[in-house]
């Protein structure tokens, strides 16, 4: 059997499919995946072929850059959409000459899809966030900005989907990609007691395998606690909380650990306390085996990995996609909002993590849904699915 896959340039999307990968390679599956020079190492090594999607990617000016950064959906879309239409001619050839089984895409990931769609072929939807459909997205809310980007973007939208009709792309809206319809066949990386509206999505078409994560055992935690803080990969580009996360920690017997990422340079900060330590990059989930609280923007990765190891999360979402994972971890009793006004207050920032350290309710909240995530299928489940679906389609 062969899976052709794709992802987007994204590691909380990219990093959870390289277990199902490394498992459909053990099975003695081919897999060839399109993804991007960054992730080339992790899908080697997870025994994928691996094809490079760099040289596709249109060009930005700075004022897309800028709209890329604070997450435009409109900008996104347009990006992605003019990446189709670069990739077809190298996807198209691919896909007469190596005939896969099935494809497998990213749900933010408009070129497999619309590449499945083109030529017909089985696919499976990846989604790393929640599935999202007609409910679901109700659960979601979108800030004025969030909203207006959206709106006032349609026309622009609208002019690049005509613009891949004469390929063979019949593309009704952007929103049609996005959502999830009823019979997509879909992986979902959570629990279905996580999902929302879970009862909406049927278990023909929608597999729940929980986090695909590489596990740790946990460690010893006695002692000082530690914090771990981390605003993910995209958006972290936040002095001012970080500024007042440390005085926040200053002179108290906690330790804490940001990750401010690889676009932030941790000098700005100055001279930090000996109670704290900056970093570009950590191995979360080792630092998360000895984390007492995880202060986390709530991309769904992050959360999951914090759930995943019963650590009680802090959160403070930063787009709509991850407060609709905030409200969530909340609701499951995993975690406690941080108000917007706190992150800014050092004193208010200092009570509500010294709070969240000695709550008994979260601690157990937390402990209930590593349990729960645990017991899913994961990356076997996952495999398991996609031989189903290229098995029925034939």
């Amino acid at each position: 059997m062969r899976v052709l896959w794709f992802c987007i340039p994204a590691y909380g999307h990219t990093n959870p499919t390289i277990e199902v990968v490394r498992e459909l390679v053990g099975r003695g599956r081919e897999v060839r995946y399109y993804s991007f020079e960054e992730f080339r190492e992790k899908i080697e090594g997870a025994g994928a072929q691996f094809v490079a999607c760099d040289d596709y990617l249109p060009p930005v000016d700075a004022k897309a850059e800028r709209r890329l950064r604070r997450v435009s959906t409109t900008e996104m879309s347009v990006q992605s959409f003019r990446t189709v239409a670069n990739l077809d001619p190298l996807v198209s050839e691919d896909i007469a000459s190596w005939h896969p089984d099935v494809v497998v895409t990213d749900s933010a990931c408009f070129w497999g899809k619309l590449a499945a769609a083109k030529h017909r072929l089985p696919w499976v939807c990846s989604t790393t966030t929640f599935a999202f459909n007609e409910h679901s997205s109700k659960y979601m809310s979108h800030s004025a900005a969030e909203m207006a980007d959206i709106i006032l973007g349609l026309p622009r939208m609208n002019r690049e989907i005509r613009r891949l009709r004469p390929l063979g792309y019949e593309v009704k809206s952007a929103l049609d990609i996005v959502t999830n319809k009823p019979d997509d066949n879909t992986i979902v990386y959570t629990s279905r007691s996580f999902q929302p509206c879970s009862e909406t999505f049927d278990e023909k078409h929608y597999r729940f395998v929980g986090p695909s994560v590489r596990d740790v055992a946990p460690k010893d935690k006695a002692g000082r606690p530690l914090v771990y803080a981390s605003l993910g990969t995209v958006i972290n580009d936040r002095p001012g909380f970080y500024r007042t996360l440390i005085d926040a920690v200053r002179g108290t017997d906690v330790d804490l650990l940001i990750s401010c990422g690889k676009a932030f340079d941790p000098t700005q900060l100055g001279e930090t306390p000996c109670n704290v330590r900056v970093e570009q990059y950590v191995d979360q989930m080792e630092v998360l085996s000895w984390a007492s609280l995880f202060i986390t923007h709530c991309g769904m990765n992050s959360a999951s990995e914090g759930m995943w190891m019963g650590v009680p999360e802090l959160l403070f979402p930063l787009t709509g996609e991850q407060r609709a994972v905030a409200r969530r971890v909340a609701e499951v009793g995993a975690g406690r909002m941080l108000e917007e006004s706190a992150a800014r207050d050092g004193a208010a920032l200092r009570e509500a993590v010294l709070a969240a350290l000695t709550d008994g309710q979260i601690r157990e909240g937390s402990a209930r849904m590593r349990d729960d995530l645990r017991s899913c299928a994961g990356p076997a489940g996952a495999a398991d699915f996609i031989e189903q679906v290229a098995q029925r389609s034939r």
